[in-house]
């Protein structure tokens, strides 16, 4: 059963009517014994070509008609997921903490609205090392804000991010983000376990490789009695480019023509399947459905 929240957060928005107030918006899906929820973390403001490249003016135009876009800003929400099979509570990525943007980092308040602290997540699950899925790991004094948890990321992710020549090796403006991910991961050295494809995280739940926009990047299928939700992180990372051109490369990955490969493979194979995804900078708490559509494909909120 699928059901969608809303959930006003902080007492002061009950009792201040003039104050900023919250509006949080969350998914929920019960599927055969499993619970997952969706979890923002708020969102990313990103200039425009931060996404449309080297469009032509005629391009950029067409897709921001066609989807609602503005075309000098997007604000691509950071949705996180939540397992609980009754007995683990995962989580998969930790959001971007305090110090990437301030319209993200929202985590907290996230697992406040469901009535969960820290404390009771058993697993971390991370897609990638971004900072926008890595950086809120740590807490003020750099201590695990999961005291907990396992830790799992894919071995080649970690590999990637732990060596010391990524930082010369990475692009110049993405220096910082090798720095945090050195910085953060080196915190959970003694705690963390790798996966390779094909890996078992727990029971029906299967670590995938999907690499490109990053280079250990990886997806989860979740499997239960009802069928399969597949976390996607940013292997799939918009709801326009994404699904008008999947085989576009994108300025966003790391690699981008190893990631359009990957993406117009996945893409394929969730439409095959009819699989349910979430997808970290989708619409709608990220949940939902790929579909073809003529030679591309379109995103459907369910």
């Amino acid at each position: 059963m699928l059901t969608r929240r809303h959930i006003l957060l902080g007492a002061a928005a009950l009792t201040m009517p003039i104050a900023p107030r919250r509006l949080w918006a969350g998914t929920s899906l019960d599927m055969g014994g499993l619970r997952i929820d969706t979890l923002s973390d708020g969102n990313l403001v990103l200039p425009g070509n931060f996404a449309f490249g080297d469009m032509s003016p005629e391009e950029i135009a067409a897709l921001v008609a066609r989807h609602g876009l503005s075309a000098d800003q997007l604000t691509p929400p950071c949705n996180l997921t939540l397992l609980r099979d009754g007995t683990h509570t995962v989580l998969f990525d930790v959001g971007a903490g305090p110090d990437f943007m301030p319209s993200a980092g929202k985590l907290a308040d996230a697992l406040d609205a469901l009535g969960l602290s820290p404390d009771e997540i058993t697993h971390v699950v991370f897609t990638h090392a971004h900072p926008d899925h890595l950086w809120g790991l740590l807490d003020e004094f750099d201590d695990p804000i999961f005291p907990d948890a396992a830790y799992l990321i894919g071995a080649d992710e970690l590999a990637y991010w732990t060596d010391p020549a990524t930082v010369e090796t990475i692009r110049e403006d993405r220096k910082t983000f090798a720095v945090g991910a050195a910085r953060r991961l080196e915190a959970i050295a003694d705690r963390i376990t790798t996966l390779a494809d094909g890996d078992e995280v727990l029971p029906g739940l299967i670590a995938r490789l999907t690499p490109g926009h990053t280079p250990g990047h990886m997806s989860f299928d979740i499997s239960g009695p009802d069928g399969t939700v597949v976390v996607i992180g940013d292997a799939i990372g918009n709801h326009h480019i994404a699904f008008d051109q999947p085989d576009r490369p994108s300025g966003s990955d790391q690699d981008p023509e190893l990631g359009a490969a990957t993406r117009v493979a996945l893409m394929d194979r969730l439409a095959e399947r009819g699989d349910l995804i979430v997808g970290f900078h989708l619409p709608g708490g990220g949940l939902g459905r790929v579909e073809r559509d003529g030679a591309a494909y379109r995103f459907v909120e369910v």
